[in-house]
């Protein structure tokens, strides 16, 4: 009996790993044939990048920097747009551990996880973005010509670009987790002392910027999505009790 049950242990761990590969391997083909089609709009996605900035020349100063720099747009550009079909691919791998009502909550969600992302996105690069460049590109310029590399401009705006549509993503997580019961409200609310120095201590890492401006910027936001989190965690909480006592009342 013992090594029965072993060999189904074995059996069913090595399913769940068939069953990772499988996914990530669909969500690579994808992310590969999105970044293909994004290489041959680059040039346009590269011009919306800049648009930021202002009006602004880059250089480059290696054989491959261009060419580098336009994969990399077309990579990032590739997840962007995969990020629906990524998601869907995660929910789907850990659907089976969840209950038929936990299982309800996510799908309901699906749609707002890609939406909170791509609403990060937008914040960073209309709000965020222009003064943090703003600010770069003046500092210092009374001594100095400032001529940026466009890898460094590149890398500079979609990692903060990334950093933020995930950043995004708290206030979704936390109700998925208050939902299954793994978190709740209180348990949220009595760090939240712990969560204004965190969210000023990563702004600081995100904004490339030392001006109290930007990075206030960013925790601010950070700390708005932290509340809002703890609202939707005592929101979903009421719900799991109603439904956890539905069949009580029922009899």
């Amino acid at each position: 009996m013992t090594q029965e049950t072993n060999d189904e242990q074995k059996t069913s761990v090595l399913d769940h790993i068939r069953e990772l590969r499988r996914r990530l391997l669909w969500s690579v083909v994808v992310v590969v044939i999105a970044a293909f089609a994004c290489f041959f709009f680059v040039e346009q996605i590269f011009e919306i990048l800049k648009a930021p900035a202002g009006d602004i020349d880059l250089i480059f100063i290696e054989m491959t920097e261009g060419f580098t720099t336009y994969m990399k747009i077309s990579l990032v550009g590739g997840i962007v747009l995969s990020m629906p079909f990524l998601i869907y691919q995660f929910v789907m791998f850990v659907i089976p551990a969840l209950t038929r009502r936990e299982r309800k909550t996510v799908f309901i969600l699906l749609p707002v996880i890609t939406v909170m992302f791509a609403g990060g996105i937008l914040f960073a690069y209309y709000y965020l973005i222009p003064p943090a460049t703003g600010f770069l590109l003046t500092f210092g310029a009374e001594v100095a010509e400032p001529q940026i590399r466009m890898s460094n401009y590149v890398n500079f705006i979609t990692r903060l670009l990334l950093a933020i549509g995930i950043m995004f993503e708290l206030p979704i997580v936390t109700s998925i987790l208050a939902r299954m019961g793994v978190i709740t409200s209180k348990w949220l609310a009595d760090r939240r002392r712990i969560m204004i120095i965190f969210s000023f201590v990563l702004a600081a890492f995100i904004t490339p910027t030392p001006d109290a401006f930007n990075q206030s910027i960013v925790a601010g936001t950070m700390i708005i999505l932290y509340e809002i989190s703890i609202w939707l965690a005592w929101l979903m909480q009421r719900r799991r009790t109603a439904a956890a006592t539905e069949p009580e009342s029922s009899t």
